[in-house]
């Protein structure tokens, strides 16, 4: 029997991209979530079109959007077996979606990261720190707990009875890092797969900005010691 799969997109005026992002999601999807994170724009009805579930979330924050796109799968009487969270903004490539699932549907790995490989990325993709952000997080992480991730990658799949099991709190820019921390607290087996990366459409709403990256740096290094240093 084939796994059911749900996919969360948390998403903040994407309008320009978000069909597109729907549009090559693989059909063994189950059911894709667009969360809208106080979109201004036309997300939601490009959304509604394409044929996803639209929730909103007014919180601003990445975290707040994935943690109502969990809240309203864990309403659902059926729950899925896996859950993929994919960023709005097309800089993933979709179609790839089949080859983050395969160790967990063939291998029974529990956590699948798509890792963001330089010789597969588009020139631009990543910036300058986003890029460091990734390497000092990761060695961090591989210094402190022996870890093997090379990324942050958003693009990830999970069990969905891991994920439960990870309570996720953080709200904002640290999710993706307090995801794989507690991960590796937990001793889940996970592995990465490398994924082509593009030019987003659209300006990042974190990367964008000197103040998002900022942010996002003192969040994910902050998550990093908290964890380095609790028993």
């Amino acid at each position: 029997m084939n796994p059911s799969i749900k996919v969360i997109i948390p998403a903040y005026n994407e309008a320009g991209s978000i069909g597109h992002v729907i549009k090559d999601i693989p059909g063994i999807v189950e059911e894709i979530v667009v969360v809208s994170n106080n979109s201004t724009d036309a997300t939601e009805q490009v959304a509604k079109t394409a044929g996803a579930t639209v929730l909103k979330e007014v919180k601003k924050g990445y975290g707040y959007a994935c943690l109502e796109g969990m809240r309203y799968v864990a309403s659902q009487e059926k729950h899925p077996d896996i859950i993929v969270f994919l960023d709005g903004d097309y800089s993933d490539y979709p179609e790839q979606l089949t080859q983050l699932v395969t160790p967990i549907i063939k291998d029974n790995i529990d956590f699948v990261i798509g890792a963001r490989v330089k010789e597969l990325r588009e020139v631009g993709s990543m910036t300058v720190p986003q890029e460091f952000g990734n390497w000092l997080a990761t060695s961090l992480m591989s210094l402190f707990f022996g870890s093997t991730f090379t990324d942050l990658g958003p693009f990830r799949a999970i069990k969905y009875d891991k994920l439960l099991a990870l309570e996720m709190e953080d709200k904002t820019y640290g999710w993706t890092v307090e995801m794989q921390l507690k991960a590796l607290k937990k001793k889940y087996t996970y592995v990465e797969i490398p994924m082509k990366y593009r030019n987003r459409i659209g300006v990042s709403k974190v990367s964008g900005t000197a103040k998002g990256a900022i942010f996002a740096g003192i969040k994910i290094l902050g998550w990093i010691f908290k964890y380095s240093f609790k028993k």
